[in-house]
């Protein structure tokens, strides 16, 4: 079919699209339809005919807007509930999958969390114009520079509010300048020592080449806890905030330590070679810049009131913010310290006896919840779930049986095949795919069709000299060329024990293109999984724009797997995805991608990304024993 002229007027959608394959063989009118309805929806929603211009907005451009409303907000000292339904909104538009002017055109914003009816009333407003009059409005009465000065370290939004209205700073340059002519020593609540901490903390600020990631800071935070659990005055310790929750990028680290004895921890934290700079070195709480640009800071307290410190040192503050409402409506005042009774007009009582909580579950079972796991605490609907105790029961490491996706030195890995297989055998797992790439990827020394076929004989090798040990299959990373096609035929395809189909090139394409080639690739019957399907890597590639509840709906009906990746720069699917895709009853997979032994670690990071996505292992394939893995490949394949 190469030519679909597509006019639905009960949905007020027209298209054209020229030369598009048909994702699949229609076996049923129905199946016809879901096709037609696909290809009315993946083309733009603007009527092209007419080539109108364009002046909505994508979701990460509304999403910035709404980010920086809230800070505006927040300095001018808005109710703090206003200022987080605008953060809140740019939160959740940032983990929506889908197109929110296919979302808008369904009628349907205000289903999702945190839109409410004024929020998606904007939402339309910057769809339709192209911008916000309320952000405009705004701007106008809050300087921009004022939200860029609230990134320095130590300077929130009272001090920039501060700063702006007794000398007219409404930029970062502006407040160096300030600093360095001994202006702002003089200030309300300002002092020499808190000037010079704005100097230190705008030479650090332009050091800063953004959020780390996960991937680089949880290593580094790691090796500070066990040194500073390494001392005898420690007697618990734990990692708190954004990198507890297993965000993909981390802004700084927040480290907690139980002890009656802080000094030492403090003067060890301080004193580590990798300090560049001492932000702060206080009784119980110290601020360190490492060499590497990342913020650590470390808090000491004692180990009675360890539950209420580390539970709001780890949730988000929308999660934090709901804690809090949940105590209150039962006569409980909660913060970092414990939790205090309240009188009739929420004032705590000084004279009655506090709760303490020495454990996170204390805290969450004195309020009548379920124990939320750290992952989990985004305010996402997991605090409604714990009231109701119907939180998932969260995979973890220990389900993992299998690695579906990994490389050797066939390609761009850098270890033989039986070097990975021996150290999948040391990691316990029961069965692997070996999986290099196929040619068309020239950079990563793709396979040729003969070098696959000599590769498949060497895998069969090993397995057998392995014995009992694990169980290897032979696979391909295969190319999702930039038309669609796939990087090997068919019938090469149908002799390999697992195929996974990956985008590597022509990732810039727009939506339907992007869409198309992940259809024909799940739709083809050798294709059992699709690899990093987002193609995203930090921090310089984002993901590629496609219609996910599309593509994963094609997924789910075709029994294809959907990677979560774990190589921390990737960590693709992203939580929100594999979340909506479990929910559409599609099959996951969490896979290292290893392209060397080292690599293999790298599990613990798709594990998390995973929980992030509320994942169990009933919804993960390589959880399941090497029986059950290799009659679902028989019967897909049939």
């Amino acid at each position: 079919m190469s030519l679909w002229l597509i006019v639905l007027l009960d949905d007020k959608v027209m298209c054209l699209a020229n030369n598009l394959k048909c994702p699949r063989r229609h076996k049923s009118p129905l199946s016809l339809r879901k096709d037609l309805v696909y290809l009315a929806r993946i083309c733009v929603l603007k009527p092209i005919l007419t080539r109108e211009p364009d002046l909505s907005l994508n979701n990460r451009e509304i999403a910035d807007i709404f980010e920086r409303c809230s800070d505006m907000l927040q300095i001018r000292g808005d109710n703090i509930h206003r200022v987080l339904s605008y953060r809140r909104a740019a939160e959740t538009i940032r983990a929506v999958p889908r197109d929110l002017r296919v979302i808008s055109a369904e009628g349907t914003l205000t289903d999702l969390s945190n839109i409410g009816k004024t929020i998606a009333a904007k939402i339309d407003e910057m769809l339709e114009t192209g911008e916000l009059d309320f952000y405009n409005r705004l701007k106008a009465e809050i300087p921009e520079g004022l939200v860029e000065i609230m990134h320095i370290n130590g300077v929130g939004p009272k001090k920039a509010k501060l700063f702006w209205e007794q000398l007219d700073i409404t930029d970062v340059e502006q407040l160096e300048a300030a600093a360095a002519d001994n202006q702002l020593a003089g200030l309300p609540g300002m002092g020499v020592k808190s000037q010079q901490k704005i100097l230190d903390g705008i030479e650090a600020l332009s050091r800063q080449t953004g959020r780390a990631s996960i991937g680089d800071a949880l290593p580094a935070a790691q090796q500070i806890l066990d040194l500073l659990l390494a001392l005898p005055e420690a007697q618990a310790g734990a990692l708190a905030g954004s990198i507890r929750r297993g965000r993909e990028t981390i802004g700084d680290v927040d480290i907690l330590v139980a002890s009656d004895q802080a000094a030492p921890i403090m003067d060890c934290f301080v004193g580590m070679e990798n300090v560049a700079r001492i932000l702060g070195h206080g009784p119980t709480k110290s601020s360190v810049e490492l060499l590497s640009g990342l913020q650590v800071d470390v808090r000491v307290l004692e180990k009675a009131r360890w539950g209420t410190a580390l539970n709001y040192f780890t949730g988000s503050l929308a999660h934090n913010v709901k804690m809090r409402q949940i105590a209150l409506d039962q006569g409980l005042s909660l913060n970092e310290h414990a939790l205090s009774p309240v009188d009739d007009n929420k004032v705590i009582v000084e004279s009655a006896p506090k709760i303490l909580c020495d454990s996170e579950e204390k805290v969450y079972a004195t309020l009548g919840m379920q124990y939320v796991p750290p992952e989990l605490r985004e305010d996402a609907g997991e605090i409604e779930a714990a009231q109701n105790h119907q939180l998932p029961r969260l995979i973890t490491r220990e389900d993992i049986v299998a690695d579906l996706h990994m490389h050797t030195t066939y390609s761009d890995g850098k270890d033989s095949i039986r070097e990975m297989a021996e150290a999948c055998i040391q990691r316990g797992l029961k069965y692997i795919v070996i999986t290099d790439h196929s040619r068309s990827l020239g950079i990563a020394n793709g396979l040729t069709v003969e070098r696959l076929l000599e590769q498949v004989q060497e895998v069969r090798q090993v397995n057998d000299a392995l014995g009992d040990k694990i169980q290897i299959l032979a696979g391909s990373e295969v190319d999702i060329r930039a038309d669609g096609s796939l990087d090997f035929p068919d019938d090469i395809l149908a002799g390999l024990d697992f195929v996974i189909a990956s985008l590597h090139v022509g990732l810039g394409q727009k939506r339907e293109q992007v869409t198309m080639r992940l259809l024909n690739a799940i739709n083809n019957p050798h294709v059992d999984m699709i690899g990093h399907p987002s193609a995203r890597q930090f921090p310089n590639r984002e993901a590629v724009d496609a219609d996910w509840d599309i593509v994963l709906r094609a997924a789910s009906e075709s029994n294809t797997i959907l990677e979560i990746n774990a190589n921390p720069l990737r960590l693709d699917l992203k939580p929100e995805l594999a979340r909506l895709a479990k929910d559409m009853g599609a099959l996951l997979a969490i896979n290292t991608d290893a392209h060397r032994v080292a690599h293999l670690d790298l599990l613990d990071y798709g594990i998390t990304n995973a929980r992030r996505g509320w994942v169990e292992a009933r919804h993960v394939v390589n959880t399941w024993s090497f029986d059950r893995f290799s009659a679902w490949i028989r019967d897909k394949n049939q």
